[in-house]
């Protein structure tokens, strides 16, 4: 009977070790994931906030920053499905979206965090200058379909865009295809080549001397020529800068946005007013962007 009673005494310390183990690994996690930001969307924005990321994590080494593109419609569907702590996105996100994320149980707060010009490029042995925004209208919906009829050489066409997914596409698709128009239903042609990324256009524009492209000024170098454009060739065509961006002169520019679930606090608080410090917005010059407070 006392081997028995010794037994049990020794299976119950034995029990109760393993629960307060388990105790100990369960209240360790909430502590690790607060200093946890998931931050995931446009691919416009993703060298910005890699480069944010890899300053903060200087500043602030406790907290690790998780940064991944793919597009700003699948980092608002992350943002919905509760899989991130701050989308980013390249245009603004639509009333359906709210209401599904709402329905979801999320909340999404909008932050401009920078602004950016759409520039239109081409090859650099291209001969045009510059284009109306009617006439990349009508370039990309298939009315124009050879540079003769801007100017250029007697050359096809070849048109190159982002995918649905991007919100660059988007953005392009309602303020220059359908040149701001809400009633406006004009498409992309359907020989327009969709590339999944900016690297994908520019290494595009630099190969063919028939391509026409767009991407954000950050992605644009000297290995492509930037066509200025005009809303109204009697007022005069601007190339896109952050002077003319500031000046509201270049008529393809837009905000950038990262939207965080619901009222940011704790470590995704202090990030989201770090990147509207003077020091953030030093690094969205740098990068070519526009800052917010110039």
């Amino acid at each position: 009977m006392k081997r028995i009673f010794i037994l049990l005494v020794l299976l119950i310390f034995l029990l109760s070790g393993c629960g307060s183990r388990t105790k100990t690994s369960d209240t360790t996690n909430p502590q690790t994931s607060s200093q946890t930001i998931e931050n995931k969307g446009s691919d416009t924005i993703v060298n910005l906030a890699l480069a944010w990321a890899e300053r903060y994590q200087k500043i602030r080494p406790e907290v690790r920053l998780s940064v991944t593109g793919g597009g700003s419609g699948t980092g608002i569907a992350a943002l919905i499905n509760g899989t991130v702590d701050i989308a980013n996105a390249s245009r603004r996100i639509k009333p359906e979206e709210i209401e599904s994320a709402q329905a979801n149980g999320s909340d999404p707060i909008e932050f401009v965090i920078a602004r950016d010009a759409i520039a239109v490029i081409v090859n650099l042995e291209n001969p045009v200058d510059e284009l109306t925004l009617q006439q990349i209208s009508d370039i990309y919906s298939g009315k124009i379909n050879n540079w003769s009829e801007v100017g250029g050489d007697d050359r096809p066409i070849v048109r190159l865009s982002r995918e649905t997914n991007s919100g660059t596409h988007v953005y392009f698709l309602e303020e220059v295809l359908r040149l701001g128009e809400k009633e406006n239903k004009t498409l992309f042609s359907t020989n327009t080549l969709l590339l999944p990324s900016s690297e994908g256009i520019g290494a595009e524009i630099r190969l063919n001397p028939n391509a026409i492209g767009y991407d954000g000024l950050g992605y644009v170098t000297h290995e492509m020529k930037v066509i200025a454009v005009s809303a109204d060739p009697e007022i005069g065509y601007v190339l896109p800068s952050a002077d003319s961006v500031n000046n509201e002169e270049y008529p393809i520019a837009r905000d950038l946005y990262m939207y965080s679930n619901g009222q940011p606090t704790g470590v995704i608080e202090e990030y989201l007013a770090w990147i509207l410090s003077p020091e953030a917005q030093t690094i969205v010059t740098e990068l070519g962007f526009v800052p917010i407070n110039p």
